[in-house]
């Protein structure tokens, strides 16, 4: 029974993302809507990185503030996202060693 379920939640999984993905590749997008598919990313690591710039160190909030800043400065400036989030996540270590 218990396989039942996981392959069950597998698929409620799976499905949602699979289907945007192919349905991306037939359909074509106006350019206003493109523009707004590619500010999909930076909105969700603003979503991401919002909540952990307020709690990274309690003892010492300016860590987190000072990481949001150079995340928000490498979006800003249209870095990939992966890079806007390592660079973050090496201020922050920087900032406490």
């Amino acid at each position: 029974m218990i396989w039942v379920i996981i392959i069950g939640m597998a698929l409620v999984t799976v499905i949602p993302r699979i289907i945007p993905a192919y349905i991306v590749d037939w359909i074509q997008f106006p350019d206003w809507a493109n523009r707004g598919l590619k500010a999909i990313p930076y909105a969700a690591l603003g979503a991401l990185i919002f909540p952990g710039i307020l709690t990274v160190i309690p003892e010492k909030p300016y860590i987190g503030l000072i990481a949001g800043v150079v995340a928000i400065t490498l979006a800003w400036l249209k870095i990939h996202v992966i890079f806007v989030v390592l660079s973050a996540i090496i201020t922050v270590f920087l900032l406490t060693i």
